[in-house]
């Protein structure tokens, strides 16, 4: 058996490639929507991927499931488990459609799907079996079931898909899950999940990439709640302080579970010179996406630019930057080459961002004043103003700067309306980057926006020997 692993920094999102050698035939599980990963690892062992499937409606990232079996001609199988309100939609017409107990086969290898609710209603996990060892499953894909010494969250329907108090019960089934479900297994089997350390659908996911039944029948802090039968007290632990859930979650649900657009092939980015772009820009027909550090833009910046300052995040940042339903033009990236400004494509629509038609790989000529800055030891002497905290809530809780209100920055897009219009913001977080990406994208909504020049960290080093640092 063949089994590959491949892993999104970006997203912290895991995929399988799984072969038969006896036949030569693969199957694909929970893939991305940039699919030239899965097509090379199946050419580099001369495989063809004749099956593809996903464990769940998922809300992080746009499926690609669609998008693989357009190219390679692949069976899709989904879940038919959940309800009718979990049912997938149009675009899986032709999907096999699984419920408890079906088994996908190819060649030696078989994949029994186990329907495990409670991160979702429909989710399934699969047991995989190499036929030519054994007769008994090895491995489990967990999907977004169990992770590395934690579990999916079971509130993304509440915080992201407009679920009222479900977490609930959804926690409810994911405790039955583990008991009738997991628990029953042999310690041997592997455990695979599909997200790891970074990930916003668990609370506190594990770095390390597998992990066993038995590594999380005895470290998990979930086992001893279930060993003892304690569903009331595992609920309440597991709903215990969750991360904020990004707002673009509830777009990748809808649009999961109709069916992502299939993409088919790219075209060739345009590439633009600065003074092509210019007019584009100044009329607001096209958006610049600004690749630099943030803090270039505080000497010299690109009128109504988006900040995506991290490479490796910015499928992650884009999503919270712009929003596809609302924001209909074109995006122009900076990037050195076409190569470059590609991979920012890639990881663009593996979050449904599929605007990015060109790059540019100068800015010269389009650059004006800086982005508006303020020095944390001015900060004290500004009136009329209203200072926003776009970290996450347990960062918020450990200490932040008095009367700060706070948005994540996953968020602002979608909860603008939660800001004033009528004096000056004050935006910080922890290390800058995402300050700068929210600021990007409020400014364009019309904010008055300035960044603290500096973080939380420079703010509180300079206010020491104030009591002002507000904790709990």
């Amino acid at each position: 058996m063949l089994l590959e692993h491949i892993y999104d920094p970006d997203l912290a999102q895991g995929s399988y490639l799984i072969g038969c050698q006896a036949n030569n035939t693969a199957i694909v599980v929970d893939p991305r929507r940039d699919i030239q990963v899965y097509l090379d690892l199946a050419a580099q062992h001369g495989m063809q991927i004749t099956a593809v499937t996903e464990t769940h409606i998922h809300a992080d990232y746009l499926s690609g499931t669609r998008e693989l079996a357009a190219a390679t001609g692949a069976q899709m199988y989904v879940s038919d488990e959940g309800g009718p309100d979990w049912t997938y939609g149009d675009g899986f017409a032709d999907a096999v459609r699984m419920q408890h107990g079906h088994t996908i086969t190819l060649g030696n290898i078989t994949l029994e799907a186990v329907h495990t609710p409670g991160h979702t209603p429909e989710h399934m996990s699969f047991l995989v079996t190499d036929g030519a060892q054994t007769s008994e499953p090895g491995f489990m894909l967990s999907g977004d079931f169990v992770f590395v010494g934690d579990l999916g969250r079971p509130d993304l329907l509440d915080e992201a898909a407009g679920g009222i108090d479900t977490r609930f019960g959804g926690a409810q089934q994911l405790f039955d899950s583990l008991r009738d479900h997991f628990l029953t297994l042999p310690d041997y089997v592997q455990v695979l999940p599909a997200h790891g350390s970074g990930s916003a659908c668990g609370r506190a996911l594990g770095a390390v990439p597998t992990t066993t039944v038995g590594y999380e029948r005895n470290f998990s802090w979930w086992a001893p709640y279930v060993e003892a039968n304690d569903k009331d007290g595992f609920v309440a632990e597991l709903l215990n302080n969750q991360p904020d859930a990004h707002s673009y979650f509830g777009r990748m649900k809808v649009q999961n579970r109709q069916g992502p657009a299939i993409l088919g092939e790219l075209p060739e980015l345009v590439s633009y010179t600065p003074a092509e772009l210019k007019p584009l820009v100044e009329a607001n027909e096209k958006i610049l996406v600004d690749t630099r550090p943030h803090t270039d833009r505080y000497a010299a910046a690109v009128d109504g630019a988006l900040s995506i300052p991290d490479a490796m995040k910015a499928a992650t940042h884009i999503a919270w930057a712009y929003d596809p339903e609302t924001e209909h033009r074109d995006l122009i990236v900076l990037a050195p080459n076409a190569q470059q400004a590609s991979q920012y494509r890639d990881h663009f629509i593996r979050v449904g961002v599929d605007a990015l038609t060109g790059y540019t790989t100068s800015l010269q000529g389009l650059l004006s004043d800086g982005v508006p800055t303020v020095d944390v030891d001015e900060l004290d002497t500004l009136e009329e103003h209203c200072i926003l905290d776009v970290r996450g809530a347990d960062e918020y809780d450990a200490g932040h700067i008095p009367g700060a209100h706070r948005l994540a920055a996953s968020r602002v897009v979608w909860n603008s309306d939660q800001l004033p219009t009528d004096r000056q913001i004050i935006i910080y977080c922890a290390s800058g980057r995402r300050a700068a990406i929210g600021a990007s994208a409020l400014r364009r909504k019309g904010f008055n926006i300035v960044e603290l020049n500096g973080d939380f960290g420079t703010w509180a080093a300079v206010h020491d020997n104030i009591p002002a640092i507000v904790t709990g």
